[in-house]
């Protein structure tokens, strides 16, 4: 049984989401941090509900529902959902009146919404549905296991029309935490220059994507979803991306466009590096987190990114860091890795 990704919307520091371009427009951030470019939410969501729901879960939700405007689909079968920090600006919330209230008279509504499955619920609350819902919590890889449980839905055909989707947030508080762990840089550089600068640490990033996934082909579905595979701390990636192909009855010399999660950092793009002079040293390489930032669930932004390339025939020059040929891809390789732990294959192909 074959995959496919019906429709994708996506929110990021880029222009994204309803864009009439396909990342022709790109915006420059200097610091160490990105922001997300909202759209309006009174077209998706109640205006007086608006004002009760943190960020990440108003860009979910208008992400969720223009997946399926794009699909022209009303309900979906499935609502799945992969993040590693959850709502944390009402978690913060939450414990900062917890402190300035000394514990008492605490009003629940920032504790409720401050659960990792807030932003699945909402949107199944929204839609009125009342089929499969779930959220994955798994670090690094809480996307990939999101998708893998669409796609036993899918093969197992309990649902069809599944709304998969990546959301995470950055609050002043975990970005500051995180800055001191050396995930994120001390100081202020320009994303486009992220890779020709770089050092210790990242930039922070968060974003929302969601996917419509469905095993009905049709001339209007994006991309094939063709495998997914998700490795812990792997004795040799270069084995393990090669067996994963293998699997798939493909060699590297099969695949049009590998597409990295490099991210400036010196420790973490030394994976990349190894493998750009070894079993990608002959293909096109792309990288796409100086365009979004580094976060847990990065990868659904690369996954609305090399869908969108394989549907439109086109590579943004941007992202580009070897380019073989001017041909439109037709398979596209994701390999991305979170603090070198967590480690994720996707492969797509045209339709």
């Amino acid at each position: 049984m074959k995959i496919f990704i019906r429709s994708s919307a996506c929110i990021s520091a880029q222009k994204t989401f309803r864009a009439d371009g396909f990342l022709d427009d790109i915006v420059e951030y200097t610091g160490t941090r990105f922001t997300v470019i909202e759209p309006d939410f009174k077209q998706y969501i109640d205006p007086k509900l608006i004002r009760r729901m943190s960020s990440v879960v108003k860009r979910g939700v208008a992400a969720a529902q223009e997946c399926l405007n794009e699909a022209k689909v009303d309900m979906p079968g499935a609502v799945i959902t992969g993040t590693a920090l959850g709502c944390l600006e009402d978690t913060v919330t939450f414990l900062t009146r917890m402190v300035e209230q000394n514990e008492e008279l605490l009003p629940p509504t920032a504790f409720i919404q401050s659960t990792h499955n807030t932003v699945a619920a909402q949107i199944a609350l929204m839609l009125q549905c009342h089929e499969y819902n779930n959220t994955f919590v798994q670090k690094g890889i809480s996307f990939e296991s999101a998708l893998f449980d669409a796609i036993m839905l899918l093969k197992e055909q309990e649902a069809d029309n599944i709304l998969v989707g990546g959301t995470e947030e950055m609050v002043d508080a975990s970005f500051k935490v995180l800055t001191r762990l050396g995930l994120y840089r001390r100081w202020p550089v320009s994303n486009l220059q992220l890779f020709a600068t770089e050092s210790k640490g990242s930039m922070g990033g968060e974003g929302s994507v969601f996917f419509l996934l469905t095993d009905k082909p049709s001339a209007d579905n994006l991309a094939e979803l063709t495998a997914v595979k998700t490795f812990y701390k792997p004795a040799n990636i270069e084995e393990s991306i090669t067996a994963f192909l293998k699997e798939n009855s493909l060699t590297i010399d099969d695949i049009d466009l590998v597409i990295t999660g490099r991210n400036g950092d010196t420790k973490n793009d030394a994976v990349y590096k190894n493998l750009t002079t070894s079993i990608f040293k002959s293909t096109a390489l792309a990288n796409y987190k100086h365009l979004c930032g580094e976060y847990p669930v990065s990868s659904s932004f690369a996954l609305w990114l090399a869908s969108n390339i394989i549907k439109k025939g086109i590579v943004p020059e941007v992202i580009f860091e070897r380019k073989v040929s001017n041909s439109a891809p037709k398979k596209v390789l994701i390999y991305n890795h979170y603090q070198n732990k967590y480690h994720s294959l996707m492969l797509l192909a045209a339709i």
